[in-house]
């Protein structure tokens, strides 16, 4: 028998609004201890996601520039305080989880075989993709949800089988 998208994903899902800014972001997820959530609009549709990875990148992209490799000494001095002064002048208005979520959600339905999750999860290189019955998430499975299918014996030998 094939396990089913339901079988293995997390139904609970911690959901974030896009109005939030990005420091309330970092601290949600990291005092519930993942990664990324869901973000919903006014009317809680999900409409993108944000992750650790979209902080990080903001703010390594407020740092950096890649001209940076064909400057001389000094203009590399003058553009890092130019982004100084820009970062600086940024963090008086708050960016929000809008600015920095990823707009598209990619999800499969409850009853979508594992394999195909992991097909579509290495193809698209996602760590997470939502689950959805009659076009409503009712869960998420994650990169840790998909290790179920090797640490739960069970499990392992149903995939293995040719159904």
């Amino acid at each position: 028998m094939t396990v089913l998208a339901y079988e293995i994903m997390t139904p609970s899902i911690k959901a974030v609004p896009q109005s939030w800014t990005m420091n309330r972001l970092a601290r949600f997820l990291t005092d519930n201890e993942i990664t990324g959530s869901p973000v919903t609009d006014e009317n809680g549709d999900i409409v993108g996601i944000a992750t650790l990875k979209d902080i990080t990148e903001f703010r390594w992209n407020a740092n950096r520039s890649d001209n940076d490799a064909r400057l001389t000494p000094e203009e590399e001095e003058e553009a890092r305080r130019l982004r100084m002064v820009i970062f600086e002048e940024m963090g008086k208005v708050p960016v929000e989880v809008r600015d920095i979520m990823t707009p598209s959600v990619l999800s499969v339905d409850e009853q979508t075989p594992v394999r195909d999750i992991a097909d579509i999860m290495m193809r698209e290189h996602l760590h997470r993709i939502f689950v959805t019955r009659d076009s409503k998430i009712t869960g998420i499975i994650t990169t840790y949800d998909m290790l179920k299918l090797i640490s739960d014996t069970e499990l392992t030998q149903r995939c293995t089988r040719n159904d």
